[in-house]
Order: structure tokens, then C-alpha cells, then sequence
């Protein structure tokens, strides 16, 4: 890898610089993601799936509507006094621009809708639940519409005051109560903050990390907005940059400040000492940003539609966050000099790595007992994963809190589970006898035409129950050639599928990639090997507590469901990269050790006390970030923060504390073979990565 000594050397040297040319850069991204912003889309159809060419039929004609307004009265939706408050809403809700708010007229042939029905679409069989079609041009209508629903005030039942005679609620995407984010992210910062303090004892070392993380994540945010002019990308890209940006760039920035602090201690000048932090824990972390970018485009095997958008979203976050530590945080460093220190808490010296080395010892002593156990544990915590089945969140995962959530329950209660999620039959011909066929298929509750070429197939089965995945299959595989089954929940499933044949061929490309970025870096062919083994490991154990929590819901959370189809793929490549750094981190540290005594027993307690306290400063951060996203209320990124917590603190311990140590002892020698190079490590001292840190932190 290129040098970094004279990047280094000329932040130092010109700290202002830097630091003015960083503000201006900051400045300029947000002003230009905030005068064009990019547009995001959430359509994740696929090209060439028979979803996507029957959207393609439908062009302009929305066969389900936009939304619902669902409407509820124990006493009944045609009561008088429902009715007048029904229709009064929807008159109001009218008002709003661009909005419709109203009943459609059934086609020609259809079961008509008898005029004592209006102004509903539906009524259920019990007539406690209604519905009306609510279809509008943009955001802004939908979020007007749900003001004024806020805003209403039902009537309450004569002789028992307070009681409402009717309560209504909005069914449809737009309508979510997404809590913006802010709360999550301090929460994840503080905590940050808190281990900072710990490991630094110093209030002015601890602001380092903080400041050039959030620095990085604000241009990675403001540029990512802005890439999406050229690159579609979901609603929920944002937050997977700021999730990576916050984790791994106070992690990079932790390693800096770590070696620099040290090299101080040692009589270093400021300038030499901000060079020996880039030249050792800067290339680390240069290493390990790039190997995480890499592994994050494997996404990208998704297909663009999807996987180019979230691959966008962690190479921004990633990217800015890594130059912040290259190029920000030297120049700080070289500013702040020795008082870095300045403002210390309190603390006793002790030997550092001490605890460590003597845990290492241990696990070396028994390699095999340890070696088993740890692999046991692992095996045990990665077999839910064999039940893993992928799918997409609906309206039913949601908080009860919000007014989708609520409509979800009333629709299935009031009409069944598949009205929340129905088929779309299209046709470029009459659809003709396909309408009656397919009333016949066993599981479905009903259809409708809703013209001569459109119908909508409401299942007997909720869109997230394996058995409307195979009536979707079934219905494909019965109707005549031109009829071609559509709608969101069709979609979906045709996107989990492709995502599920898609994975393999993705996990082996990050593979690859990673062990060819890994063999001339250690110039070893088993210490790559076992660094990809030992990661799945790690991936294994946090996909199946995902399966464990999200699909099975053992902790009785109401999360029971598929996991999204996108999810597995990105907390593969993702974790993949973040533990491949840990792995280098230490691994370089032994592989140093290792040059300069050629005992491999020795090299591995030593670089492992030598590791062990900044790599698990490192990994708290990161569980404590990602763990701070598992409280989101939308689903998906839920599942990605708490499996990405799982994976680094497996990795943190049962991996780097027991496993790698027990499989380097016995390997002992063989880990550094190589062909050509007689048995032996890299000539130089430290191959050509050396330590990440070592020292004890001030």
C-alpha cells in the first residue's frame, strides 16, 4: 500500500489547513444536498420477473389503491350517526390537494356495491369494518392526509360519554409513524462517549474520536443525498451510512489517537509522533476501510435496483469516515500536540495487557478443549439460521402505536389476513374464464375484476404465511400463458427469492475477494484461510440469533415474520468487513511478533495482550452503536442493528479471545507457510501491515 508517511507528515505540518479545507468540504456537501437532494425510491420490483412485466401491463392504472382509510364501529359502519361522521371526514380529507378520497366504481360484471354501502368500498360480514380508496399525487398529501385524521374527533355514543361511536386509521406505506432518526444516534454517541472516557481517562482524547466521526458521517449523509441524482436509493439508505459511519469511524479514529498517545510516551516529538501513528494504525485502518468497501459492493450481486443504492449508502459512510481518520484527525492531533492529554481523570497505572496475556496463556495451554468448546458455542448459536427464510416486513410488524399497524389489525379481523396483502391478476387480453379458475384455487377467499383485464385476488393467508407463497406459485402455474400474477406482496416474494439464489454466489465472490486481499498482506496462505473461517463462524452465530429473535420471536416482542429479503445480504458482507478489521488488527500484531522471534506460541500471547484492550474498546463502541439501531421502529433496520451487535460482540470474545489463539496454537508453525518462502513469515518485521497499536493507552 502507498505510504503514509508524507500525508502524514503534511497534515501535521499544516493543521489548519486541513482543518479549513475539512469545513469547507463539510459546508459545500450540505449546502449541495440540501439545494438537490437526490429522490429516493422504495420499488425493489425486478427487471424481467413476471411482478415487474405485469406492473409493466398496468402502467398508469393502479390496481390496488394507495392507501385505505379503515374505518370501525362496534355498533356497526351503516349506523346513521358513522355515517355522517365518515362522510364528514372524507369531505375534509378532500379538501387536501392532490388527494382523493373515495369509493371506486366496480366493474362491469362485478358483485355491485348496493347504495346503502355509501360511502363505503367494503363492509365487512359482521359490518363493524369499512373501507374507503385513498389514492394521492406525492408525500406532502399523505402526510396532510394524516393531520386531519389526527385532527378528528369522532362522535361519542349517546348515555355513555367519552365512549367514540367510530374510530378511523390510515392502511398504506405512506402513512407510517417513522420516528425520524436523532434519538437513536445520541443514544449510540453517548455510550461511545462513555467508553472513550474509560479507555482514554482524558476528556480532550475522548472529543477526538467523536468529532472526526461525526464530521464524517455529516459529509458522508450530505454526499450520499446527493449521489442519489445519478444512483436510486431506498428511504432507508441514510441510516445504514450513519449506522457504519458512527461505528467503525470512531473506531478508526480510537486507533489513531491510541498509537499516538503511545509514540508521545515514548519521546516522540508531535510531528514524528502523528507520523508513527498514520505510518502503523493509519495504514491499518486504511486496510481495513478499503476491505470493508469492497466486501459491502458484493451487495451489489442484488442487482442495481436495490443493491446499488445500499452499497452507495455504506461506501459513503465508510469512505468519508476513513478520510476523516487519515487526513481530520492528524492534523488535529499535530494542533492539539501533547495537550491531547490535558483534562485526565484520575487513574491507577497498571501493567497493561497483563489480564490478557494470562488469559492467552490459558487458552494455549488446552488449545483443543478451548478450541472445541468455542466452535461448539458457535455451531449451537448459528442453527436457527438453517430455518432462515427470507420475505419483507408489513404493516403487521409495526408499533401498535402506529395508525398502520392498527388499520393491519382491523383489515384481517374485519376481512382476513389476506386483505392486507392482495394479488394482482393482468392481462394484455380479457381475462375471461382466468377470473372464475382462480376463484377456484384452493386458499384464495375471493376475487374481483376490476376491469376486463385486471382482478384482484385477496388470499385466504396473510403475505408474510409460507402457504401464499405457494398459492403465488400456484396461480402462476394454473392460469393461461397471458395472465400474469402481480402486487406488492407478489413482488416481494419474487425479490426474496432472487435475493436467496442470489446469496451464495455472493457470499463466494466476498470470499474470494477477501482472500486475495489477505494472502499479500500476511503472505501466509493459512492465516487467510482461517481468518475467513473463523468470520463465518462469527456471520453464522448472528444470523441465527436474528432467525431466533426476528422469525421465531422467542422473546415474545411481536417481531414474528421473514427476514427481509435485503438484510441477510448486506449483514453478511458488512459483518464480513468489520471483523476481517479486528482479524488484521490482531493478526498483524502477531505476524509482527512473530517475524522478530520466529516463536509462534509467544507471538500469539503477545499480540493478542497487545490488542486485546484497544480491540475490545473498539468492538464495545461498535456493539453500543449498532445496538442503539435495534431500537428503530422500522423493522429492517432493526434487524441489522441487533444482528450486527451480535456478530461484534461474538467476534470480540468467543472469537478473538478463545478461538483464534487455540486454532494458532495448533497450528503453531504452519500458520505462516507460504509457497516459496520456506516455512517462513514475511522478511521484514510486521510483513507489510504492521500493528494497528500495542501499547497500553495512556
Amino acid at each position: 500500500m502507498t505510504s503514509l508517511n508524507s500525508p502524514a507528515r503534511f497534515c501535521a505540518r499544516h493543521g489548519w489547513l486541513v482543518l479549513l479545507a475539512w469545513l469547507a468540504l463539510a459546508a459545500a456537501l450540505v449546502v449541495g444536498a440540501a439545494r438537490a437532494p437526490g429522490a429516493t425510491t422504495d420499488d425493489f420490483t425486478l427487471p424481467g420477473s413476471e411482478s415487474r412485466r405485469a406492473a409493466d401491463l398496468l402502467g398508469d392504472r393502479p390496481a390496488e389503491p394507495q392507501g385505505r382509510l379503515v374505518v370501525s364501529a362496534p355498533a356497526g359502519v351503516r349506523a346513521p350517526e358513522a355515517r355522517r361522521a365518515v362522510t364528514a371526514l372524507i369531505a375534509r380529507m378532500n379538501t387536501v390537494p392532490g388527494v382523493t378520497v373515495a369509493a371506486r366504481t366496480p366493474a362491469e360484471g362485478s358483485r355491485s356495491r348496493p347504495p346503502s354501502e355509501a360511502p363505503y368500498e367494503q363492509v365487512s360480514a359482521d359490518g363493524t369494518v369499512a373501507t374507503v380508496p385513498i389514492s394521492h399525487t406525492d408525500q406532502e398529501g399523505a402526510t396532510k392526509l394524516k393531520e386531519v385524521r389526527d385532527s378528528f374527533r369522532p362522535p361519542t355514543a349517546s348515555g355513555t360519554p367519552g365512549t367514540p361511536v367510530l374510530t378511523v386509521e390510515l392502511s398504506g406505506d405512506d402513512f407510517v409513524d417513522f420516528t425520524p432518526g436523532g434519538l437513536t444516534e445520541g443514544i449510540g454517541l453517548l455510550a461511545a462517549a462513555v467508553i472513550l472516557l474509560v479507555a482514554f481517562r482524558s476528556l480532550i482524547a475522548t472529543a477526538l474520536p467523536l468529532l472526526t466521526g461525526v464530521t464524517g458521517v455529516v459529509c458522508a449523509v450530505s454526499l450520499l443525498s446527493l449521489l442519489g441524482n445519478v444512483v436510486p436509493t431506498p428511504g432507508f439508505a441514510v441510516y445504514v451510512t450513519i449506522m457504519l459511519g458512527l461505528g467503525v469511524g470512531i473506531d478508526y479514529a480510537l486507533l489513531v489517537v491510541t498509537r499516538f498517545r503511545t509514540s508521545l510516551g515514548e519521546g516522540l516529538t508531535v510531528e514524528d509522533a502523528v507520523v508513527r501513528a498514520m505510518t502503523t494504525a493509519g495504514r491499518s485502518v486504511l486496510f481495513a476501510g478499503i476491505t470493508v468497501i469492497i466486501t459491502g459492493a458484493g451487495i451489489l450481486i442484488l442487482g442495481p435496483s436495490l443493491g446499488g443504492g445500499i452499497a452507495l449508502a455504506a461506501g459513503c459512510g465508510v469512505l468519508m469516515v476513513m478520510l476523516t481518520a487519515l487526513t481530520l484527525l492528524p492534523a488535529l492531533l499535530g494542533l492539539l500536540g501533547t495537550r491531547v492529554d490535558r483534562l485526565s481523570l484520575p487513574h491507577r497505572r497498571g501493567t497493561a495487557g497483563s489480564p490478557a496475556r494470562r488469559w492467552s496463556r490459558g487458552v494455549q495451554r488446552r488449545p483443543l478443549v478451548a478450541g472445541v468448546l468455542a466452535l461448539g458455542l458457535l455451531l449451537g448459536l448459528a442453527l436457527p439460521a438453517a430455518s432462515l427464510r427470507f420475505g419483507w416486513s408489513d404493516a403487521g410488524n409495526r408499533p401498535v402505536s402506529d395508525t398502520t399497524r392498527r388499520a393491519h389489525e382491523l383489515l384481517a379481523g374485519g376481512f382476513g389476513p389476506g386483505t392486507a396483502g392482495p394479488l394482482v391478476l393482468v392481462s394484455a387480453e380479457p381475462l375471461g374464464q382466468a377470473v372464475a379458475q382462480a376463484a377456484s384455487t384452493p386458499g384464495v377467499a375471493g376475487v374481483t375484476a376490476l376491469d376486463e383485464r385486471t382482478a384482484l385476488v385477496v388470499p385466504e393467508t396473510g403475505p408474510q404465511d409460507e402457504a401464499t407463497t405457494g398459492l403465488i406459485h400456484a396461480l402462476r402455474a394454473a392460469l393461461p400463458g397471458p395472465v400474469l400474477v402481480t402486487g406488492g406482496t407478489a413482488a416481494g416474494i419474487d425479490f426474496a427469492e432472487h435475493s436467496f439464489d442470489r446469496l451464495p454466489w455472493m457470499v463466494g465472490a466476498v470470499l474470494l475477494a477477501s482472500f486475495a486481499l489477505l494472502v499479500p498482506v500476511f503472505r501466509s496462505l493459512v492465516v487467510p484461510l482461517k481468518a475467513i473461517v473463523v468470520n463465518l463462524l462469527s456471520i453464522g452465530a448472528s444470523y441465527g440469533a436474528v432467525v431466533a429473535i426476528f422469525q421465531w420471536d422467542v422473546l415474545g416482542l411481536g417481531t414474528g415474520g421473514p427476514i427481509d429479503a435485503w438484510v441477510p445480504m448486506m449483514l453478511f458482507v458488512v459483518t464480513f468487513g468489520l471483523t476481517m478489521d479486528y482479524e488484521v488488527f490482531l493478526l498483524s500484531r502477531i505476524q509482527e511478533e512473530y517475524a522478530r522471534t520466529r516463536d509462534n506460541s509467544r507471538a500469539v500471547t503477545e499480540g493478542l495482550a497487545a490488542t486485546a484492550r484497544v480491540i475490545t474498546a473498539a468492538a464495545a463502541i461498535m456493539f453500543c452503536v449498532f445496538a442503539a439501531f435495534g431500537t428503530f421502529d422500522d423493522r429492517p433496520l432493526r434487524i441489522l442493528g441487533v444482528g450486527l451487535a451480535v456478530a461484534v460482540l461474538i467476534d470480540a470474545t468467543v472469537v478473538r479471545l478463545v478461538l483464534v489463539p487455540s486454532a494458532m496454537e495448533l497450528l503453531g508453525d504452519r500458520n505462516w507457510w507460504f509457497p516459496g518462502s520456506g516455512g517462513r513469515a514475511a522478511d521484514e518485521p510486521g510483513g507489510r501491515v504492521r500493528a494497528a497499536t500495542g501499547e497500553p493507552v495512556g
